[in-house]
């Protein structure tokens, strides 16, 4: 990152930290798996005025759901658990256990948005026995399935779905299977004697009061956890690059698919499997805000650029952490835009040469080709959207292993020869010549 853009970051994250009245505002970058840059503006402590730095921890709220989300998707991969698993499977006798993982985990379950009673207010939150007994007072707000309703209630069940599972406490599971690999050694509930403080700043006189620290007893799997800038980061790069030794990259990018969309109007808004995401022009950057008594966070990243920010105000209000997280992104593509992958030729597949060329299906030209040593396929002057992958599958079979038709088959039939006379893709007849229905 050259020094002019680190310039017009620090700028433009002073300029927030001033207008939002934030005691302290701190960034970090990422990209390509490294930290990059970090800008701290103003106090992390006021009482002595205190500095921050890349390793003070700040509370990031709800940004914890992914984390109690990256858990459930390992467990889903391990065959522990189905996203369609009614939750009563895992938490037997429950009230509202009809209710799926997968509606829980998009937001989709229709549950009020929190615990039973009014824990914000009297910080008095509850503990597992507590919140499963009273779940039968939880109003089921809205039919499930129909319309995006955020729910910490979701996620604070999920986290004893994951204990259930584990046997052991939600904090232990999420450092043995996210933060020990990723090296976040700073990451974790209790709040370390050099944190920084929260505060509440008066919007008319300007002055700051400290906020209580939380305890979010069974509710910390929804927004408990403490970490900092160099901590958050490297989960920013896991995010924009998954290890495998944490969860595979398929699951990741599933978690990072819409499963409903905010603004049906717009289409900048959507949520995924915990990850939200937002659409600035052709980029889609995907992340999670966070929000508790004293501290806002927000992550953000380009999973394509392999790009990511993270930032933290101490501030009970006023800051939008997650909408700088954006903008830096944007400054930092427009500065210094992703290179594109030089081309390399390809490596022979001799097995594949009989498939390549132009063939034909429902009048259709389908272009079949080689790249990185796999069979693709799609319609001539199509987009990336409409590309299929296809791996073996058995003897003159294919399947979709990516695109526009995943999961689907590619069959293959041969004339007395041996070569192919034709292939049905998705039971679509594919022809070397362009063939009415008629003609079929």
């Amino acid at each position: 990152m050259n020094p002019q853009l680190q310039a017009r970051i620090d700028h433009l994250v002073a300029d927030r930290q001033r207008a939002w009245r934030a005691p302290n505002v701190s960034v970090g970058l990422v990209r390509d798996g490294q930290l990059v840059h970090t800008v701290h503006v103003g106090a992390a402590r006021l009482d002595p005025v205190t500095a921050a730095t890349d390793d003070t921890p700040f509370m990031i709220g709800s940004v914890t759901k992914t984390f109690t989300a990256v858990v459930i998707m390992a467990l889903r991969d391990e065959g522990r658990l189905d996203l369609d698993n009614r939750l009563d499977a895992h938490l037997p006798g429950i009230s509202h256990g009809e209710l799926t993982i997968r509606l829980l985990l998009g937001h989709l379950s229709g549950l009020q948005r929190e615990p039973v009673g009014r824990v914000w207010e009297s910080m008095d939150n509850p503990d597992a026995a507590r919140l499963l007994a009273e779940l039968g007072q939880a109003e089921q707000v809205l039919t499930p399935h129909e319309v995006f309703h955020y729910s910490n209630l979701a996620f604070a069940l999920l986290g004893q779905v994951i204990e259930r599972l584990e046997r052991r406490p939600w904090e232990d599971v999420v450092r043995q299977r996210v933060l020990h690999p990723l090296g976040m050694t700073r990451t974790g509930l209790t709040p370390a004697a050099d944190r920084a403080r929260g505060y509440l700043v008066h919007p008319f006189s300007g002055v700051a009061t400290e906020e209580p620290v939380a305890d979010l007893k069974a509710t910390a799997p929804m927004g408990g956890l403490w970490s900092t800038v160099a901590d958050l980061s490297r989960y920013a790069a896991f995010v924009a690059d998954p290890d495998p030794a944490v969860l595979a990259p398929a699951t990741v990018a599933t978690m990072c698919r819409p499963q409903v969309i905010l603004d049906p109007d717009a289409w900048t808004l959507g949520y995924g499997l915990s990850f939200g995401m937002v659409r600035r022009g052709d980029r889609i950057y995907v992340g999670h805000g966070g929000a508790m008594p004293g501290f806002l966070t927000g992550l953000r990243v380009s999973r394509p650029d392999r790009l990511g920010a993270v930032v933290w105000a101490n501030s009970s209000a006023g800051a939008e952490p997650i909408v700088l997280a954006a903008d830096l992104l944007d400054l930092v593509l427009d500065a210094e835009p992703t290179a594109a992958s030089p081309w390399t030729p390809e490596a022979s597949v001799p097995e594949l040469d009989e498939f390549l060329g132009s063939w034909w299906s429902e009048g259709e030209e389908l272009v079949f080709s080689v790249r990185d040593g796999r069979l693709w396929c799609a319609p001539r002057g199509a987009g990336a959207l409409f590309e299929s992958r296809f791996i073996p599958d058995g003897t003159d079979r294919f399947r979709v292993d990516l695109g526009r038709e995943r999961g689907e088959a590619l069959d293959v039939e041969r004339d007395a020869s041996g070569r192919i006379s034709r292939m049905y893709l998705a039971t679509y007849a594919v022809t070397r010549e362009p063939l009415a229905f008629a003609d079929l």
